[in-house]
């Protein structure tokens, strides 16, 4: 049945689909045509979030920043209370890779990092930090984290970071030999691997910040590993801690109030030891050793200069 030209169904049929409705309800206009270029074409865009504030690589907006008013910032501010040093050493702008100690059962030290570069630097930036596969095996984790800056570690990954898109990464060299360590092992450095990330950095041309952190050790101590329950739940470790496992799951959040202290220290240029210093292994593995060495000297002399764990 024809339709009169002026009826209500024939405007319909050819009025351009309402903000949000699907792409295909209406013919989008004539690329060719004589299109008004002031004209709002969003209407015609497939994107499921008018709004979007999701990154490319997950990273939600919107969950970060509730998270990072409540519970970052009572962290930040009052359980740990953390004294930043050094804070301009981070570069203002460009690419950058943060490397630190890590330690602690559910280490706290990558959220109170970024927090401080949050609060603290002159021209407060976003973190992305790389972390490892086997966080896969975990709903919950591999869920929460993209959304909240977390990124696999592969070199692709750190590359765009760095080189592609001029972003700020954290690594930790130490991986879970790090936050697996026993309270009597505390504040000793383990292996910093082959030097993966000082290749990264060479490879993007990007600055090394080292950074030393002390008070995770004491916030989240491990006394004691039980590898049958390890097996038995699937958990990359089974940790014996002040609150694990006598308060269930939740005991893993449960922080002692260690006064922590985040030391940034003199950026490592990389753009100055040729075209490719990447494939030197033994310049590589030279630099790795001598930025794991500077961490753990000054782990030990912020540890020599604190009256108190819990107080600073």
């Amino acid at each position: 049945m024809s339709q009169a030209p002026g009826s209500e169904a024939a405007r319909s049929a050819t009025a351009p689909p309402a903000t949000g409705a699907r792409p295909w309800a209406a013919d989008p206009p004539d690329p060719g045509g004589d299109q008004d270029p002031g004209t709002d074409l969003r209407a015609y865009l497939p994107g499921l979030e008018p709004e979007r504030r999701v990154s490319d690589w997950g990273r939600s907006e919107r969950l970060e920043g509730a998270l990072d008013a409540t519970v970052v910032e009572f962290l930040y501010r009052y359980w740990f209370r953390v004294q930043v040093e050094g804070i301009e050493n981070v570069p203002a702008a460009g690419g950058g890779l943060l490397v630190s100690n890590h330690s602690g059962a559910l280490p706290p030290d990558a959220p109170m990092i970024s927090a401080a570069l949050q609060r603290e630097h002159p021209h407060p930036r976003r973190l992305h930090l790389t972390m490892e596969h086997f966080f896969k095996g975990y709903p919950g984790f591999s869920m929460l984290l993209p959304k909240i800056g977390g990124v696999p570690a592969h070199p692709a990954n750190v590359q765009r970071l760095l080189y592609d898109e001029g972003q700020l990464v954290l690594v930790f060299p130490e991986g879970r030999k790090g936050t697996a360590k026993l309270y009597r092992d505390r504040y000793r450095l383990q292996r910093f691997g082959r030097g993966g990330f000082v290749e990264a950095a060479m490879r993007a041309r990007a600055p090394l910040v080292p950074i030393a952190v002390v008070g995770a050790e004491e916030a989240a101590p491990i006394f004691a590993h039980v590898p049958a329950l390890q097996k038995l739940t699937r958990l990359s470790y089974f940790p014996i801690t002040p609150t694990f496992p006598w308060l269930g799951l939740v005991g893993m959040l449960g922080y002692l109030p260690a006064r922590f202290c985040i030391r940034f220290l003199a950026p490592v240029a990389t753009d100055g030891w040729g075209d490719a210093p990447w494939e030197d292994r033994s310049l590589v593995q030279t630099v790795a050793g001598e930025i794991r060495e500077l961490i753990q000297e000054n782990v030990l002399e912020m540890i020599a200069q604190r009256e108190s764990v819990w107080f600073g």
